[in-house]
């Protein structure tokens, strides 16, 4: 158990920094940044990763059972819809109150699906994890309330105004809900593919990186045709011809490389925490990428100039995710 718990939130610190790079980013609008960076996490690095790590790949994907990777690629391709809908929903309400939603949405929803799929463990069990994920809801809450504090302390517009407050949370929370396809993928074809990673002399762990080829790969449909359209719309294809090309390659790459790492390390970490792996795992992986992401605010200074009722309610919030997720793991070792 101790294994799969520092796996995850091994997987949560990268993915709590791999956007770091982006700041950066020279000559690129927000969405030449995003596009070049989904292209390489979504498409490269999974087949880079996959096709160069994993001994006989493509026997593997014929022994996954037609229905398993037909609902693995429907529920990917929603977690891509559901990605690019939070991104819609900030421009309704905020960042502060999008994120806040949107991942509030991801953990509670998310970490029920292999309960769901995979049935309920003993009361004990269930009602401490329950708690714990309670008080991790309460903590992101709090996030949420601190940042706008902060807009307001700060006099900025986090929202671009082109909607209302009703239909950005019905986005953000749609979206969360969407996205929660990824723990669903995750969950109904780990135990194949692990098995038939297994069968072809593999060590254990590359089987997370097949469960995330599959996520990655049906994901980034919904994804490429989403910024195809904004590039389109907005005519920023000409952005990408810049002397600083290659920088922000190497640094979207940079990001690809955390992002994906640290989804297939939360895919290992679910097998090694056991049977109820998947929702213990899901809990204690987004938790602290939003706790890292956080911190890493912090010590950027993106909160130098927070009210103390701002940065009170931070602290609040910071506190009740890492108790919740100690809480979280306790119910874990119940079993």
């Amino acid at each position: 158990m101790i294994e799969g718990i520092i796996w995850a939130i091994a997987a949560g610190v990268m993915l709590g920094l791999y956007a770091l790079p982006e700041k950066y980013a020279k000559d690129f609008e927000f969405e030449n940044t995003w596009a070049l960076f989904f292209a390489i996490n979504c498409f490269l690095i999974p087949n880079v990763a996959a096709f160069g790590l994993i001994e006989g790949f493509g026997d593997i994907l014929l022994a996954i059972p037609t229905p398993v990777l037909i609902g693995m690629g429907i529920s990917s391709f929603l977690w891509g819809i559901g990605v690019m809908m939070w991104g819609k929903a900030i421009n309704h309400i905020g960042l502060s109150l999008g994120f806040s939603l949107f991942i509030g949405t991801i953990i509670l929803v998310g970490s029920l699906i292999p309960f769901m799929i995979d049935g309920l463990p003993a009361t004990p069990v269930f009602v401490t994890i329950m708690i714990g994920i309670f008080v991790v809801l309460m903590g992101v809450i709090n996030n949420g309330r601190a940042g706008i504090i902060r807009q307001k302390d700060e006099g900025s517009q986090e929202s671009e105004k082109k909607g209302s407050m009703t239909t950005g949370i019905l986005i953000a929370v749609i979206g969360g809900l969407l996205a929660t396809g990824f723990s669903y993928a995750n969950t109904v074809g780990g135990s194949i593919i692990h098995e038939a990673c297994l069968k072809m002399g593999n060590p254990e762990w590359v089987s997370a990186i097949a469960v995330m080829y599959i996520i990655y790969m049906a994901g980034g449909i919904a994804i490429a045709l989403y910024f195809g359209q904004q590039l389109t719309a907005k005519g920023l294809w000409g952005r990408f011809k810049t002397p600083n090309l290659l920088r922000n390659t190497a640094l979207t790459t940079v990001m690809g490389i955390f992002n994906f790492t640290a989804s297939a390390a939360f895919a290992y970490a679910a097998f090694q925490l056991g049977s109820n792996g998947g929702t213990v795992g899901y809990a204690i992986f987004n938790t602290v990428s939003v706790a890292v992401a956080i911190v890493s605010g912090l010590l950027t200074r993106e909160w130098v100039n927070a009210s103390t009722k701002a940065k009170g309610a931070l602290y609040v919030g910071l506190s009740c995710m890492i108790i919740g997720i100690c809480i979280v793991a306790i119910g874990n070792g119940l079993a």
